[in-house]
């Protein structure tokens, strides 16, 4: 089979191994400062938003401290809210006084990473962060890329998803908060979000597994029934329930979420 040459590296960023994986035929000489680029981009994310770390931005506006005007920030935070209103309060940055925008911030970086590849000429390649990831050209001449969406409380592989241009998330891995209660939602076992905007289908699926089983099906069919945006849910006892689009991009059948 034909490959394209390309390049890949995996790094540990935001406590977890991050990939990109470069197919564009570019020179050495250009490969390489590129992936330094992306992972230079990814850490600086990490350092700005993350809510765990005291001198990030984030740390120092939830303890009240000066940040600075920094236009990803203002950015970041003012998306959180339009989505928060889009999603009835599902998703929400600022919980009981505390912004954490974590449920938005790893998507939104990989969207904002592929498509500087894309404009660096890299318009071929596959970025893979925990339950995230961003797709773009052809794994090889012709070839869609083959992302394996896996239930993140067993590791195994629930569909298989061919695209070239997609971002696909995945929520369920770790603790999702009820955003009315405080208390961890334990209704689902995984919801995958697929589109064009890994952002924002990293924020829906967080929200849509926040609402559980019951809201959860109702907001995935009408999003899919007035945008780009397909889901998964995966029920506790493992029952599988799709939107109809869902399949266009896996192949197999389809059942829609209502």
């Amino acid at each position: 089979m034909t490959t394209f040459p390309g390049s890949a590296r995996v790094e540990m960023v935001m406590g977890m191994p991050v990939s990109v994986d470069i197919r564009t035929a570019l020179p050495a000489r250009e490969l390489t400062p590129l992936l330094d680029d992306a992972f230079a981009w990814l850490r600086w994310v990490d350092d700005t938003f993350s809510p765990v770390k005291e001198d990030s931005q984030i740390g120092r506006l939830n303890r009240g401290q000066t940040i600075r005007q920094i236009p990803e920030l203002i950015e970041v935070l003012h998306r959180c809210d339009e989505i928060s209103e889009a999603t009835g309060g599902w998703f929400e940055a600022r919980i009981n006084g505390v912004i954490d925008p974590s449920g938005y911030i790893k998507g939104w970086a990989l969207e904002r990473l592929s498509r500087a590849l894309c404009n660096a000429g890299a318009g071929d390649h596959r970025i893979t962060a925990g339950g995230d990831i961003r797709v773009r050209g052809s794994a090889a001449p012709g070839k869609r890329w083959r992302v394996g969406i896996r239930d993140p409380r067993r590791d195994l592989v629930r569909k298989v998803v061919f695209a070239h241009d997609l971002g696909i998330a995945t929520s369920g891995g770790a603790d999702i908060v009820d955003p009315r209660t405080g208390e961890v939602q334990k209704g689902l076992r995984s919801v995958t979000v697929i589109g064009p905007d890994l952002g924002l289908a990293d924020a829906y699926s967080t929200a849509i597994y926040a609402m559980g089983p019951i809201l959860a099906r109702r907001f995935a069919s009408d999003l899919a029934e007035t945008g780009p945006y397909e889901t998964m849910i995966i029920g506790r006892d493992g029952q599988e329930i799709a939107t109809p689009g869902f399949g266009d991009h896996s192949g197999a059948e389809a059942r829609l979420a209502g």
